[in-house]
């Protein structure tokens, strides 16, 4: 009897503390211990199942992009399977963001109106479905369809999750927990290379090519009601107009984190379609196998600069540009090593630097847009602003991978030097962009 009134007494007397004021205001003290508490397990809960769904989705991407030098020297990589010239490459290469930019907004837009795990669950199960039509092409124009359809479906997959999340935890825990799911995609890259590396040594199998077998605990109620507290005013039902479309899409901010992605998207798509390509051209001696495992640790790299990072640009989130600017800075380096240095193994090491810089930058554009446009317009201004930002960003992966590298045939003479320069430029584009974000971001009133 007296362990129910002591447990009773318990929930009053948080309940009283909740209500005297807001926890996420609370900066040190038991109360902030509880809340790292919650969000350590609800990170158990949200972050693995996100962190999965990201992987499966990815990994088809990263297949497709390792398929192009797989089995080389017995003519059965995809291009010499398909008779792939290069503007069918790069033409296929970048059909895939053009799908994304065209259905990104509306897909986002269906998931504030339905479940959205189980928009999630159709968006993993269809591109999953389409993927597994690459193991039938024949011809360019096969490859050059599942490309745009394979886009099409997967619409919505990274603005979604982010959306998703943002109803799960505040501000300035938001670009940790992107991070901590977006390291799918770099391990499902690194794990295309390290099994592209094995499937070559199945090439022949059944009739198959090497690149074909390739796509062959709950809360307490009482940490509820710290958790429910904490992100009270996510709990709402998901109100939008047309109106408040185009207000956010005549806000300067949107366009700022929109070219601030643009440099960095293009700059990693390129390195994660062509980067296989990149180091088989720089060092010819290699056999396709070494390329493929070669390609896996940029990935690494990439996921070291994630964990290493997005904590600091959560715990500053004032500074989120410099810490977005100094991660450019790095990938720009490492596009200097990569084409200017002597001998191939220095210029491997560029793109490893460039690798690590990669990894904190998409997830603090994704944080950044939930930060500014949620609590200005709700929810409806998470949801289009993080698939605006995702799909007219992405226009910067068909950029790099339409008129880049295998889209321009003799810049291979030069090492794809100037397609490298190219990027460098739209990365000094996002650095210039992040610079007027931070500049606009407590300065531009809502139009509408």
């Amino acid at each position: 009897m007296s362990e129910t009134i002591d447990k009773a007494s318990d929930e009053v007397s948080l309940k009283l503390r909740l209500n005297e004021e807001s926890v996420s205001s609370v900066d040190e003290g038991a109360t902030r211990k509880e809340l790292d508490r919650i969000y350590r397990k609800l990170d158990l809960r949200i972050i693995p199942a996100l962190w999965c769904l990201y992987f499966l989705t990815s990994f088809g991407g990263s297949a497709y992009g390792v398929s192009l030098t797989m089995n080389r020297a017995e003519g059965h990589s995809l291009g010499q399977k398909l008779n792939l010239t290069a503007k069918q490459t790069s033409t296929a290469s970048a059909l895939d963001f053009v799908g994304l930019i065209l259905f990104d907004v509306p897909m986002n837009l269906i998931m504030t109106r339905v479940s959205p795990q189980s928009w999630l669950a159709r968006i993993v199960v269809s591109v999953g479905l389409v993927y597994a039509c690459y193991i039938a092409l024949e011809s360019a124009g096969a490859l050059i369809a599942v490309r745009f359809i394979s886009g099409v479906v997967g619409a919505g997959t990274w603005p979604g999750m982010s959306y998703y999340v943002s109803l799960w935890y505040p501000n300035d825990r938001l670009t940790r927990r992107i991070g901590y799911y977006f390291t799918a995609a770099q391990i499902s890259a690194a794990a295309a290379g390290l099994l592209s590396a094995a499937f070559q040594k199945m090439d022949g199998v059944k009739g198959y090519t090497g690149w074909q077998w390739l796509y062959l605990h709950p809360l307490s109620s009482l940490e509820r009601e710290v958790h429910r507290k904490d992100i009270e005013n996510r709990y709402s039902m998901v109100k939008w107009t047309w109106k408040d479309v185009s207000a956010i899409l005549f806000d300067l901010r949107l366009w700022a984190i929109i070219m601030m992605y643009f440099g960095v998207v293009g700059t990693g798509f390129g390195l994660a379609v062509f980067g296989s390509v990149i180091i088989a051209t720089s060092n010819p001696g290699l056999s396709s196998i070494s390329v493929s495992l070669l390609y896996a640790p940029i990935w690494l790299f990439d996921l070291a600069g994630i964990l290493l990072i997005t904590p600091f640009a959560d715990r500053y989130k004032k500074h989120r540009a410099v810490f977005f600017s100094g991660a450019c800075l790095i990938i720009i380096t490492g596009m200097f090593v990569n084409t200017f240095a002597k001998g191939s193994w220095n210029r491997y090491g560029g793109l490893l630097i460039a690798g690590f810089g990669l990894g904190p930058t998409v997830p603090i554009c994704m944080s950044w847009a939930a930060e500014i446009f949620g609590p200005e317009y709700g929810d409806s201004g998470i949801a289009m602003s993080a698939a605006l930002v995702s799909g007219l960003g992405n226009l910067g992966s068909v950029t790099a991978t339409y008129a880049l590298y295998s889209g321009w045939p003799s810049d291979a003479e030069r090492l794809y030097r100037d397609s490298n320069m190219v990027l460098v430029g739209l990365l000094g584009v996002s650095i210039i962009s992040s610079g007027a974000c931070h500049m606009l971001r407590n300065r531009v009133k809502r139009v509408f």
